[in-house]
């Protein structure tokens, strides 16, 4: 089984909400970050560029959890400061629409951060 449809598994044994928010998250960071790829870690979708992890999202009983560990909550703490956080952590509540422009800005600020530490090792 491919990384990719092992994450379309993952997303279909999930409820229908959260099959949709799952989905949401992903379709944002593909559409941010093309060249990245997909595998499950940590037993969640995350995604991944140059063999690191640019991050992981997942389901939680009432909220969807964002994983951009640890530089793209610290980058966009003020931001986030409106929901629950820990150190490489951010939950969206169900009950309210994803902050998909948000989960766009951070992917891309992680997959520049990855850019950057990759041009690193060939200077």
């Amino acid at each position: 089984m491919s990384d990719s449809s092992q994450v379309d598994t993952f997303i279909r044994q999930c409820s229908p909400d959260m099959q949709d928010r799952l989905r949401t998250i992903r379709q944002t960071v593909h559409n941010a970050v093309p060249e990245a790829t997909e595998t499950l870690s940590y037993k969640i979708p995350t995604f991944r560029l140059f063999g690191q992890n640019l991050l992981h999202y997942g389901p939680g009983k009432s909220h969807i959890g964002l994983y951009a560990t640890p530089d793209g909550h610290t980058q966009f703490a003020s931001e986030l400061s409106r929901y629950k956080r820990g150190k490489g952590s951010v939950q969206f509540p169900n009950n309210e629409p994803l902050p998909v422009e948000l989960i766009r800005k951070i992917a891309i600020f992680r997959a520049d951060e990855l850019r950057k530490k990759e041009a690193g090792k060939h200077v």
